[in-house]
């Protein structure tokens, strides 16, 4: 299985970080809290979250919310997704922003107009040059602010892309500034410190409104969590705040609701669009014992139901739990752009000093020298590189959320795709999961109906899953229940009772054998064949029918074990039944490969030796007999109709509990990483292409910052590509 990147043990806390401009700005305060003793941290530049597991009596929460503040940043504790106060605090800042931008662009437009004045056939300048220094100014100190209190917070600990942008456009506007106080026969740079400037400036609005798109998943999570409930109490219907439902209480939907808690329903008839929980779109019935979930919308028809669970222990809560955790962890891939972004703003440093110094000694010229070392540190922030993964991570987990499958953490998204094997559990994974009448053989001129009326009246009483099968076969056709007297059951053989004062004998044909009943051994055979479990009915006059009972397979598991072939995926079965029954299933999936009779403690030993052999091997499951082998595999699918042990071993949870969602996750997986890729190599590619051009002196400092505001927002736009992922793609 794979393991969260933060210890097993310890309590876990999150923090919104506020002031991160780039991936060494996550490194940075990562480094700082890695440091303190038991503490492991994870710093998602995307999310601006930080993610902590610390051992309590180590380290407090004080420290930790000291440690962040102390690199230059600010902490807030969080939980889940986002809070009301983040969305204020985000959108005061992105007001502020803009508020900024325009005012520097109305101060830098005039500026811009003077450099286009310079290289038309006019002769002096369009501005005069204390007009230039007093528009370039406010631009400087007051828009430009922020990255020298960033820059300032930053060399603290290390530096990153608010040293490179204070240090270029300071570097432009000083050398301008002294050129107009002096009256030196020099060119001035106003429009390139103040472009800088405002383009950057750009580019964080262009990037915050992308980076809000690819959280757009747990925003629709919240706004499916209604605010009230209309509860019934004291023989009343009345509307009471969310928070107020307890477990337990009955709650009224009228056609048209947003279910408000997980109940059980106990009066009503509807039907309940679950697509957001599930990403099936066709509505699911609702009937009297049916489970339904916060957040499903109620369609035509009116429901009570009891609530079962409230708030944060609804399924959609635990939803966006888990949507919120994977979009905050960091993928395996993301290592070396980490790795890269640690050192590269110190190196940038050094190339640009050494491009002054290489341009002033050999040039012979200040001017240009300090052009392009500007050009240099301005083209090199690293903005797209810190981007380049959790952005794709966002918007991969958040389509799969939407689509019904749950990814625990980033390193499971990265690695579904990857498996070349998947090992899959019979019942309840290939199959319905609960036995049914596949066939009914009348002997002796009995009638069908007559046959399920006593057999399901036997059964009336049993908890066993073969009983249960035929008293669900009586009621859909209809079959009356009669009373029974004298009943008496031995437990995994059969049935007996006195139904309207004749005796009748229901089980196993060998333990009606050895209650004198002479049964058929040819048509037994013959329905064993199909891997069914035979039941037969006998009375006064002997065996009077047959009942074959089967785990019917799952519609669509033959396209599912097809599809997995196509994407170069092999399915094993793994099964405790019998080999006749094995085959039989195998063979209606599609299965070539399968293992009988294994019991459940040898599943996890087995997923074990296929992982010898050095392939990548995935579990698709949902009982607890197959907790161990999720937990050996590695990568684990649970059904959600799976056991809670079953779900909490697993790295993918699938909602739909349908074998096809396995095939998604791969497609899901694979396009993710395919666009992480796409990310890194653009980003990689960016700097290393354009710090050359820069040092040669071929690329012009307001160029460089238009291109490196470009650059993150190619990145995030690139990863919201992935909206346009589809199951079944």
């Amino acid at each position: 299985m794979l393991n969260a990147q933060l210890p097993m043990s310890g309590t876990v806390l999150e923090f919104s970080i506020s002031g991160m401009t780039c991936a060494a700005c996550a490194a940075r305060i990562e480094r700082a809290l890695n440091r303190l003793p038991g503490t492991l941290a994870t710093v998602n530049l995307a999310t601006e979250r930080a993610r902590v597991r610390y051992t309590p009596g180590l380290v407090t929460h004080e420290q930790l919310l000291a440690t962040i503040q102390r690199v230059g940043y600010g902490a807030e504790e969080v939980s889940g997704g986002e809070n009301d106060a983040e969305r204020l605090r985000h959108a005061a800042d992105y007001a502020t922003l803009l508020r900024q931008f325009w005012f520097a662009l109305a101060l830098t437009v005039p500026l811009l107009v003077q450099m286009a004045w310079m290289f038309s056939d006019h002769h002096g300048e369009f501005l005069p040059r204390w007009l230039q220094l007093a528009v370039a100014t406010p631009v400087q100190f007051w828009i430009g602010r922020r990255f020298y209190v960033a820059a300032w917070h930053a060399l603290r600990g290390g530096a990153n892309m608010d040293v490179l942008i204070a240090l270029g456009t300071s570097a432009a506007y000083l050398f301008s500034a002294t050129v107009v106080l002096f009256g030196a026969e020099q060119h001035v740079y106003f429009e390139a410190s103040a472009a800088i400037i405002t383009l950057v400036l750009m580019g964080r609005l262009l990037e915050a409104r992308a980076k809000s798109r690819t959280s757009s998943t747990i925003k629709q999570l919240l706004q499916l969590q209604p605010r009230t409930a209309r509860v019934e109490r004291d023989g009343s219907v009345r509307d009471v705040d969310l928070s107020q439902v307890r477990i337990g209480d009955l709650v009224v939907l009228r056609a048209g609701d947003r279910v408000p808690v997980d109940g059980d329903v106990i009066d009503g008839s509807s039907s309940v669009d679950e697509s957001m929980l599930t990403g099936e779109s066709l509505p699911v019935s609702k009937h009297p014992g049916a489970r339904v979930f916060a957040g499903t919308q109620n369609q035509q028809g009116s429901l009570r139901l009891r609530a079962t669970e409230v708030g944060s222990a609804t399924q959609v809560a635990e939803i966006l739990r888990l949507v919120s955790e994977a979009q905050g962890t960091k993928a395996p891939i993301q290592r070396l752009a980490d790795r890269v972004s640690g050192i590269f703003v110190p190196v940038v440093v050094l190339l640009a000093l050494a491009t002054f110094a290489l341009w002033w000694t050999f040039g012979g010229a200040f001017t240009p020298a300090l052009i392009n070392a500007v050009a240099v540190l301005v083209i090199a922030c690293p903005c797209a590189l810190g981007l380049a993964t959790p952005t794709a991570i966002m918007v991969g987990s958040g389509r799969g959320a939407e689509s019904g499958i749950l990814m625990r953490n980033a390193a499971a998204l990265e690695h579904a795709g990857k498996i070349r094997t998947l090992v899959v559990d019979k019942t309840g994974t290939l199959t319905q999961g609960h036995p049914v009448v596949t066939e009914i053989i009348p002997v002796a001129n009995m009638q069908v109906a007559e046959l399920l009326s006593i057999a399901a009246s036997l059964e009336q009483g049993s908890q066993h899953p073969l009983g249960a099968a035929i008293r669900a076969r009586a009621q859909s056709a209809g079959a009356a229940l009669q009373p029974v007297t004298d009943f008496s059951s031995a437990t995994g053989a059969g049935v007996r009772g006195y139904v309207a004062g004749t005796l009748y004998v229901l089980g196993a044909p060998d333990w009606l054998a050895s209650h004198g009943y002479a049964f058929d051994a040819s048509q037994v055979q013959r329905l064993a064949a199909n891997g069914s479990s035979i039941v037969a009915l006998a009375g006064s006059a002997g065996v009077l029918g047959y009942f074959a009972v089967a785990d019917q397979i799952r519609s669509s598991s033959m396209a599912a074990v097809t599809r997995l072939k196509s994407q170069g995926v092999t399915a094993i079965m793994l099964t405790g039944d019998n080999d006749a029954t094995a085959s039989n299933i195998a063979r209606e999936a599609g299965i070539t490969q399968y293992r009988a009779n294994v019991r459940p403690g040898d599943k996890a030993a087995q997923v074990r030796q296929l992982r010898a052999t050095g392939s990548l091997v995935g579990m698709a499951g949902d009982g607890v007999n197959d907790a161990p082998a999720l937990a050996a595999a590695d990568v684990s699918f649970a059904l959600s109709s799976g056991s809670d042990i079953a779900i909490e071993a697993a790295d993918v949870t699938l909602m739909r509990n349908d074998l096809m969602s396995v095939a998604d996750a791969v497609s899901l997986s694979r396009a993710t990483v395919a666009k992480i890729r796409q990310n890194l190599f653009f980003a990689f590619v960016y700097n290393v292409l354009g710090i050359p051009l820069a040092a040669a002196g071929m690329l012009n400092p307001v160029i460089a910052g238009a291109a490196m505001a470009l650059s993150s927002v190619s990145v995030v736009t690139n990863s919201l590509l992935l909206k346009r992922w589809r199951p079944g793609a």
